[in-house]
């Protein structure tokens, strides 16, 4: 999901005499469809963004396995930092992966209340807040690892809204977000009313996205297109093998 930086001078003298221009703003002359469809592209491009998500809907609050919040900052390359929130006190989790690694640090809410008996305590214990690790191949970590696909979330964007034929989506008066000029772009998904937020300056990129009618109430952000996912991994004092995890549950 690109954002690419003016630079007017390498300098840092010379920046301060010579400040980036504008962007120019054609977002008048465009029409919803054709607005949206820049920002489809925009986001097909991105080699890396960060999503916030945050749903409040009855649905997901009142499960344990369902996502309330996530904030995962991820590139093309299945590369990705960041932190997941389940409903109803399932706990949360921090993920970090990098390249077939991945690393992940549930708290002790999400170990009691997804491992069933005393296995949770157990495992919690064992683990002390610590990453757990293990290859991206390891179907324990399947899931976890497929949420740093960056095509995917890419794929399920565009076919959400952005690739519409846009005869249904009406085009809103300007406005901010996050600081950030907007067009909101207004139309349905799954019959439910859905917002497009599209940057008012070109080029035109999705940088949020909300869904708020009988019981749902979600929020997309969108930020730092093109920005690289930070490389730092955990060190070996910072976690532990998920081999001791499964023997630990096998009794072993």
């Amino acid at each position: 999901m690109p954002g690419k930086t003016l630079i007017c001078a390498t300098a840092s003298a010379a920046l301060l005499l010579c400040p980036a221009p504008a962007a120019a703003s054609d977002a008048d002359d465009l029409t919803a469809r054709e607005l949206a469809e820049r920002a489809g592209d925009s986001l097909a491009d991105a080699e890396s963004a960060r999503l916030r998500v945050a749903d409040r809907g009855a649905d997901a609050t009142g499960s344990r396995t369902e996502p309330t919040g996530m904030d995962l900052f991820l590139d093309r390359d299945g590369n990705c930092v960041g932190t997941v929130e389940m409903g109803s006190n399932g706990g949360s989790l921090q993920i970090v992966k990098r390249g077939e690694e991945v690393w992940v640090k549930p708290d002790t809410a999400f170990w009691t209340s997804h491992l069933p008996g005393g296995q949770g305590e157990e495992v919690a214990e064992l683990v002390k807040n610590r990453y757990v690790h293990a290859s991206t191949r390891d179907a324990a970590l399947e899931d976890t690892a497929g949420m740093c696909d960056l095509d995917s979330v890419q794929e399920e964007l565009d076919s959400s809204g952005l690739s519409s034929d846009g005869a249904s989506m009406t085009k809103g008066e300007e406005t901010t977000l996050d600081g950030t000029e907007v067009i909101p772009l207004k139309g349905e998904e799954d019959g439910r009313p859905t917002t497009l937020y599209v940057t008012s300056d070109s080029p035109h990129r999705l940088v949020g996205a909300a869904q708020r009618v009988d019981g749902t109430d979600r929020r997309l952000t969108i930020t730092d297109y093109d920005e690289p996912v930070p490389s730092q991994t955990p060190s070996a004092d910072e976690t532990v093998d998920i081999e001791k995890i499964e023997e630990k549950l096998l009794g072993g």
